[in-house]
């Protein structure tokens, strides 16, 4: 892969992820296109001298090109998990402290009864 569309795959994805899109393969794409590395405008597209030959070497290098798309969603992914747990943990945090200010306020609720019951008792009695 030429180093110009490696960045502007680079580019591309990284922008899908800050939207939040995972990218399922790159080589969906392409897949339509027939027989990775067997050429150019067969599917492998103008990807250099040696992809462009077809052959063993422009199918190796599809293999190549294959194999890094694949790690990069499996950290794309990794990447994603952590984040979701991250924003689990934090979202479980707020349900405890909003818990416990509920429970407070109802404790204040409980003692504001309590006063108005011994205020209106004593205004009965006197």
């Amino acid at each position: 892969m030429s180093l110009k569309l490696s960045l502007r795959l680079t580019q591309a994805l990284r922008a899908l992820q800050s939207r939040n899109v995972v990218v399922s393969s790159a080589r969906a794409v392409s897949g339509h296109m027939g027989d990775l590395g067997g050429g150019a405008g067969r599917g492998g597209g103008g990807g250099g001298s040696i992809r462009d030959a077809g052959g063993a070497f422009g199918k190796m290098e599809a293999a190549r090109e294959e194999q890094y798309f694949r790690k990069l969603q499996k950290e794309q992914l990794d990447r994603l998990k952590e984040h979701l747990d991250q924003e689990v943990g934090h979202h479980e945090r707020e349900i405890a402290r909003h818990q416990e200010a509920i429970e407070r306020h109802r404790e204040r609720m409980r003692k504001i009864e309590e006063e108005k019951k011994i205020h209106e008792d004593s205004d009965r009695q006197g």
